[in-house]
């Protein structure tokens, strides 16, 4: 199984927006071939001094693929071509770890 931990950050204001817009494609990718789990997740408010807040204009993805070849086909599937078309001028940056168990 691949893990992915994706943090996306919005540009300022417009988080909300671009969670709309993610969680409008959330169905077609967990349609897709090999996908297990895919949610976005923001901080739980007021959790205390052990928590390390991604921040108000961020949000992380949490994704499980059966296989590295699934990870790949869904990049290229073209509702996240169109994903990525729609969500680009909302997103300031992202950082993507692909991981595997240890």
């Amino acid at each position: 199984m691949i893990h992915v931990v994706a943090v996306i950050t919005a540009k300022p204001g417009q988080r909300e927006a671009l969670l709309r817009l993610f969680q409008a494609n959330v169905p077609a990718v967990l349609a897709e071939q090999g996908c297990i789990e895919y949610v976005p997740v923001v901080d739980l408010p007021d959790f205390g001094p052990a928590q390390a807040p991604i921040g108000p204009d961020s949000f992380i993805v949490i994704e499980k693929w059966e296989s590295a070849e699934a990870l790949r086909a869904h990049g290229a599937a073209p509702h996240m071509v169109a994903y990525g078309r729609a969500s680009r001028e909302m997103v300031a940056g992202r950082t993507v770890h692909v991981l595997q168990a240890a």
